[in-house]
């Protein structure tokens, strides 16, 4: 068993951490919000810690799930960023959805330290990492991967290495635009069930069996029917990733038309007051367009 740190305990953090716990590691977390810190060392068992680098100080492995870029950076970098507490040879796995930049820019800075530094975002959303059933890609040197895969295998239901460094934020990208895609295709589907005078449950019992069928149907339609849009992966951050998409798309020379279309409807959710609803109340919006 290894002596590991976890950074950052959101929705998803918070429960990966646990299953790292009960997998027999010793764990030390941090969260910006010292309150949830001392709540999961009470409920886990595991320790707490003031600073990242105090967390990451002696650990073998180095978890980090937070918010964005820079919070990825203020985790990692400075006097009191994880970076400047771990050892040699010691590896840092960044479960946040990131920019491919950072993940690079980071990359340097902890190999210049002789630390591994691993990309590997995540799918599968809250029940995934309460479950340990998440979708894990990652990029990096395939020493470290090799290294990390045991330990990301306690919450994880697959683990893939795609490539060198960034591939991992950029498989991550191609999960969100494919997500974006087919939560408007099935919004308009439903919509275009109501206002045919279709029960959309039936329509979506039929349809579900062939072609159409998708794990945003089997799980997302009940609730999107009901107009409850009070859990899993809120529009502010798809909007976050989807911009990430976007401006990757620019650099490689990528189309993504309908990404772009798609993250304008997640706009008009934002103006409806919908910021934290989740990723499928674009139905929602097509629903207030009468």
């Amino acid at each position: 068993m290894a002596k590991l740190a976890f950074l950052g305990l959101g929705v998803m953090g918070y429960p990966m951490a646990g299953h790292l716990q009960k997998a027999g590691h010793t764990v030390t977390v941090y969260n910006r919000t010292a309150t949830k810190a001392q709540s999961w060392a009470e409920e886990h068992g595991g320790a707490t810690a003031a600073t990242p680098r105090e967390a990451a100080t002696g650990a073998d492995f180095v978890m980090s799930c937070v918010g964005n870029d820079d919070d990825l950076r203020s985790v990692c970098l400075g006097e009191d960023g994880a970076f400047a507490g771990m050892s040699s040879g010691s590896v840092f796995v960044d479960h946040t959805t990131v920019s491919a930049k950072v993940t690079r820019e980071l990359y340097a800075a902890a190999d210049a330290k002789q630390i591994s530094f691993v990309d590997a975002p995540i799918s599968g959303g809250q029940a995934g990492a309460e479950n340990g059933a998440l979708s894990v890609m990652c990029g990096g040197d395939e020493g470290a991967y090799a290294r990390a895969e045991p330990i990301i295998a306690a919450y994880a239901k697959i683990c893939r290495r795609l490539g060198d460094s960034g591939a991992g934020q950029l498989t991550k990208m191609c999960n969100q635009i494919a997500i974006a895609g087919l939560v408007q295709g099935l919004s308009e589907a439903l919509h275009m069930a109501e206002k045919s005078g279709l029960d959309g449950r039936d329509v979506v019992e039929v349809i579900s069996q062939g072609a159409a069928g998708s794990w945003q149907m089997a799980n997302r339609y009940e609730t999107m029917l009901d107009d409850h849009f009070e859990h899993g992966f809120a529009v502010d951050w798809m909007r976050k990733d989807l911009g990430i998409c976007l401006a990757t798309a620019d650099e490689t020379g990528a189309s993504l038309p309908v990404t772009a279309l798609v993250d304008q409807f997640y706009k008009d959710v934002q103006k409806m007051g919908g910021g934290r609803w989740d990723t499928s109340s674009l139905f929602k919006r097509l629903r207030a367009a009468g």
